[in-house]
């Protein structure tokens, strides 16, 4: 089998009252994402803001050192959850069977509940986003029961990474 290949991957936190010390989903999505072997391309805190959330994932997007996106927060339905209309409008295309497969697993948890959280995931300037909610089990669901798998060069019979690396841009 093919080795797998790293991705280098930004992780940000959007919260209002979340500081490094405090910030465990982000803290969880990079515990996993390096214990897969992939690479932290940088780490960040923001507000529920709508603006400042557009602003860093537009960088990461336009970086090209930077191959995937994971948002943890501001998914809800509160009001200055506002994290899927910030980055909504910065995509290419969207992932709509992230959403879907994300509200599956995550109803065998919490139950109903689950139609509260508006994950999503899609592409920009062949990078992928994936916006979670800001809980660590959301995190955890997301990552265990999905992006695992759909980032690693490996997994078949597709996956995102392949769309990421470059000179891919196709699934393998």
């Amino acid at each position: 089998m093919d080795a797998m290949e790293a991705l280098n991957i930004a992780v940000l936190t959007v919260s209002d009252t979340r500081t490094e010390e405090t910030d465990r989903s982000g803290q969880s999505l990079v515990q996993r994402l390096t214990e897969a072997g992939h690479m932290l391309a940088d780490k960040r805190i923001v507000p529920d803001d709508v603006y400042q959330i557009r602003a860093v994932v537009a960088q990461w997007i336009a970086d090209p050192g930077v191959q995937v996106v994971l948002t943890t927060g501001g998914t809800g339905f509160t009001g200055r959850d506002s994290t899927p209309e910030a980055v909504s409008v910065l995509l290419d295309k969207r992932i709509e069977g992230f959403g879907e497969r994300f509200r599956q697993l995550s109803g065998d948890e919490i139950g109903s509940s689950t139609i509260q959280s508006r994950a999503l995931g899609g592409f920009a300037n062949a990078t992928v986003v994936f916006c979670l909610p800001g809980s660590t089990g959301a995190c955890r669901t997301g990552w265990d029961g999905i992006l695992a798998e759909q980032l690693d060069s490996r997994h078949k019979p597709c996956n995102f990474a392949n769309l990421v690396i470059p000179g891919r841009g196709q699934h393998g």
